[in-house]
C-alpha cells in the first residue's frame, strides 16, 4: 500500500489511459486527414486536465455491467463533453476491447517504469553490498545446513544479477507492448469504410500518439502481449523474492548474519524488530505467479474476440503490476538500509568445529594418506567434534604423526583455517559486478 504503483494502477489512472487511447485515436484519424482537427482538439480538450473530472469513475463502473465494459458508458460521456458536432469522432471505427486493451498497455507502461526505477535502486545497494563484502566470509548453506564456506560478496551479487535479469526482462516487455486497433472482429473494416485506404497507417499513427509498439496484428484473441507481461512481472516477483527469503533466513535471532535497517515492531512484544520488508516481498512472490496464471488462462480466447477471457485478465493484471510494483519498492529499501553483521559470520564459521572444510580436507588428504585411509580419519575426526566439542584441528594433530614423511609438506591450520577455503567467490563476484 501507499507506493507510487498503487497510485498508476488505481481506478483514476485506468480511466486516464481509457481517455487517452480515444483521445489519441481521434488525433491519429485527424493526423491522416480521417477526421477534422477541430475534432481532434475537442476530444483531446474533453480528455485533459481538469475536464476529465466530470467522468465519474464509480458511475461509469455501475453502467458498464449492462455492456460488459467500461468504454461503452465511457464513450456516451465523452461524446456528450464534445458536443453534437464531434461527437461522431469519438471512438470512431473502434471497438472496446481496442480501447481497452490500449488503455490496459498503457497502465503497464507507466507502472513498468516506476518498477524500473526501483529495480534500478536496488541494483545498485546490491552492488555496493557485494564490493564492500567482497572477501566477507560466511557459512554456505545447502539443504538448510552448513555446507562449505562462501561470502556474502558472492551472495550479494547472485541478489544483483536476478535483478538484472528481472530488469532486462521488465525492459523488453514494457518496449514492446503494443496498441490495440483492429475493429469489431480484427478486420478493420469501419476504418476503411470511414475513408483509411491504409489501415496500417493508422495503427502506427495511434501507436505513435501514444508512445505504444504498433502490432503487426489486432491481438484481440493472440495475447502473447499479455503473456509476455505476466511472466517478466512473475519472474520479477521471484527474483526479489529470493533476496526476501535469504534476508530472513540470515536474520533469524538465532543467525542474525544480516538485518533489516528498520524492523517492524511487534503488536505484544516489544523486544521484536521484525523484517518487514522482506516479509512483504517473499509474500509478493508467492502470490504473482497464481495472479499471472489466470493471465496465461486467458491466452485460450476463442472466435475473433472473447466472451470472458479478456474481460478476466483486468484485475488480476491490475494486481499483478501493483504487486510487483509495491515489492520493487520494497526490495530498494531493504537492500539500501541492510546491515551486515560480518561478526557472526566468522563466528558461525566455527559452530561444526572446523568441519565446514572438510571437503577441502578429504581433498588434500586423499593423495597423501592414500583414500581409505583419509576418509577413515575423517569420519572418526568428525565424530569426535561433535561428541568432545573440540576443534577439528587439535583433534587432527592427535590422529595424524605430523614426524610422517608425506605430512611435512602440509600446513593443517591453513587447511583448517574457513576463511581460506571460499574458492573462487571473489572472482566470481568481481565477474557479476561488470554487467551493466
Amino acid at each position: 500500500m501507499g507506493s507510487a504503483a498503487e497510485a498508476a494502477t488505481g481506478d483514476a489512472a485506468f480511466l486516464r489511459a481509457l481517455l487517452d487511447a480515444e483521445a489519441a485515436l481521434t488525433r491519429a484519424q485527424a493526423s491522416l486527414g480521417l477526421a477534422p482537427a477541430a475534432a481532434a482538439d475537442a476530444v483531446t480538450a474533453a480528455a485533459a486536465g481538469t475536464d476529465a473530472a466530470r467522468f465519474d469513475v464509480r458511475a461509469l463502473a455501475t453502467r458498464a455491467r449492462a455492456g460488459g465494459n467500461p468504454v461503452i458508458p465511457l464513450v456516451a460521456d465523452l461524446g456528450a463533453a464534445v458536443g453534437d458536432e464531434h461527437s461522431p469522432y469519438v471512438h470512431r471505427g473502434a471497438t472496446s476491447q481496442d480501447i481497452m486493451d490500449t488503455a490496459m498497455a498503457l497502465v503497464s507502461v507507466r507502472t513498468l517504469d516506476l518498477v524500473l526505477g526501483d529495480l534500478a535502486r536496488t541494483e545498485r545497494a546490491l552492488a555496493r553490498l557485494a564490493r564492500e563484502h567482497r572477501d566477507t566470509v560466511m557459512p554456505g548453506r545447502t539443504l538448510t545446513q552448513h555446507a562449505v564456506p562462501t561470502t556474502f560478496g558472492l551472495k550479494a551479487a547472485g541478489w544483483r544479477s536476478l535483478v538484472l535479469d528481472a530488469r532486462d526482462r521488465v525492459r523488453v516487455v514494457r518496449d514492446g507492448l503494443p496498441v490495440q486497433l483492429g475493429g469489431a472482429a480484427g478486420t478493420s473494416a469501419a476504418f476503411a469504410v470511414y475513408g483509411a485506404s491504409d489501415t496500417a497507417a493508422l495503427v502506427a499513427a495511434y501507436a505513435r500518439e501514444l508512445g505504444l509498439a504498433a502490432p503487426v496484428l489486432p491481438w484481440h484473441t493472440l495475447r502473447t502481449p499479455v503473456a509476455d507481461l505476466a511472466g517478466a512481472l512473475a519472474f520479477a516477483a521471484g527474483a526479489l523474492g529470493k533476496t526476501a527469503v535469504d534476508v530472513l533466513t540470515l536474520s533469524r535471532t538465532e543467525i542474525r548474519e544480516v538485518s533489516e535497517g528498520t524492523g517492524g515492531g511487534s503488536s505484544a512484544m516489544p523486544h521484536k524488530a521484525n523484517p518487514v520488508r522482506a516479509t512483504l516481498i517473499a509474500a509478493s512472490a508467492r502470490r504473482a505467479p497464481l495472479l499471472a496464471a489466470t493471465l496465461y488462462g486467458s491466452m485460450a480466447a476463442e472466435d475473433e474476440r472473447p466472451a470472458g477471457a479478456w474481460h478476466a485478465e483486468w484485475e488480476p493484471l491490475r494486481d499483478l503490476l501493483r504487486l510487483v510494483g509495491g515489492a520493487a519498492r520494497d526490495a530498494a529499501e531493504l537492500a539500501e538500509g541492510l546491515r551486515v553483521h560480518a561478526d557472526a559470520m566468522r563466528a558461525h564459521l566455527d559452530l561444526t568445529h572446523g568441519l565446514i572444510v572438510s571437503e577441502r580436507l578429504a581433498a588434500e588428504l586423499a593423495p597423501v594418506l592414500g583414500r581409505a585411509r583419509a576418509k577413515d580419519v575423517l569420519i572418526r575426526v568428525a565424530r569426535r567434534a561433535a561428541a568432545e566439542d573440540r576443534p577439528l584441528l587439535e583433534l587432527l594433530a592427535e590422529e595424524l604423526d605430523p614426524h610422517e614423511t608425506e605430512l611435512k609438506d602440509l600446513d593443517l591450520v591453513a587447511l583448517t583455517d574457513p576463511t581460506q577455503y571460499a574458492g573462487s567467490a571473489g572472482v566470481l563476484t568481481d565477474r557479476a559486478l561488470e554487467r551493466r
